[in-house]
């Protein structure tokens, strides 16, 4: 006869059910606050959707808030040709890719600076760049659009031969606006990072160069994913500068595109709807991408441990 050996108190309670807590009602009532909002954020777009595989003459008929008779997609083949979509979108990455770009270089290395380099000066210089954020960029609109007149460029770059009307001018606004928010960003997160490892660096002959391309940036990929995809959704959707800042219809950006859809005396919104769901396609892949890592960077340095 064999004797097996009883099962230790911790397996014991192991197996036991988990216990369930009764709901708080202040948890109930913010789980309810927050499935009203998020049902406020999806309900739009839900209703953008529907109505774009819906004929204009049924929507008319039985109004937006009915069930349809049947579905269609042509009015996206519609709104990608009437509207010009391929050209617009290659308008917004030409303006869109270097500006995220050189905002994220540029950032990172003065956040760099900022957080691991002893410059004189370095929290005042971070307050100026977080104040400047907080400039609303209509009441430059004016300055902005004298000085883009004035200042010249070679016909290879501009055909006005000024940042007038040029996608390097609508490039340098977007990069001047977003790199305050991610100089404070960026040099918050580098803060985090250990002292110890730069310090080992140093010790070993490492210059400033090498401790930030090498040791500082790579452990930055969660942050820069983030800013990457937050800087993409702010510079793809601008309209303001592009308006303001430049004249040629060609060379606009796609969300002016959509213009293209209205009519003089009658406007399709079920047209115009297909119209918005594929400009706003981009931003979902690239979201859909970045998604972890930008989850990652958002709640990095929450918890501890």
């Amino acid at each position: 006869m064999t004797l097996t050996a009883p099962a230790s108190t911790r397996e014991l309670q192991d197996r036991r059910p988990p216990v369930r807590r009764p709901a708080r009602p202040l948890r109930i009532l913010l789980y309810a606050f927050l499935s009203l909002v998020a049902l406020g954020w999806v309900l739009p777009l839900a209703l953008a959707v529907y109505a774009s595989l819906r004929p204009y003459e049924e929507t008319s008929r039985l109004g937006y808030f009915s069930l349809p008779e049947h579905l269609t997609l042509d009015y996206y083949g519609e709104a990608w040709s009437q509207a010009d979509l391929p050209r617009y979108f290659l308008n917004t990455l030409i303006v869109v890719i270097p500006g995220v770009l050189i905002t994220l270089f540029m950032a990172s290395f003065t956040a760099f600076a900022i957080a691991r380099l002893r410059i004189p000066g370095r929290k005042v210089l971070l307050i100026t760049f977080t104040a400047g954020n907080l400039l609303p960029p209509q009441v430059l609109i004016t300055p902005l659009y004298t000085l883009y007149t004035l200042v010249p460029l070679p016909t290879w770059l501009s055909d006005s031969q000024s940042l007038y009307d040029s996608y390097l001018g609508l490039i340098l606004v977007h990069v001047a606006f977003q790199f305050g928010f991610c100089v404070f960003v960026m040099s918050n997160f580098m803060r985090t990072i250990p002292e110890e490892i730069t310090e080992a660096a140093l010790v070993d002959g490492a210059g400033v160069w090498r401790r930030y391309w090498q040791l500082t940036l790579p452990l930055c990929r969660p942050v820069l994913a983030a800013l990457a995809t937050l800087e993409f959704t702010f510079m793809y959707n601008d309209f303001l500068w592009a308006l303001v800042l430049m004249s040629s219809g060609d060379k606009l950006p796609v969300t002016s595109a959509l213009n293209n859809l209205r009519g003089q005396f009658f406007t399709d919104y079920n047209l115009l709807a297909a119209g918005s769901m594929l400009v706003a396609l981009p931003t979902l892949i690239v979201f859909q991408m970045l998604h972890k890592q930008f989850v990652a960077g958002l709640t990095l340095g929450a918890t501890k441990g």
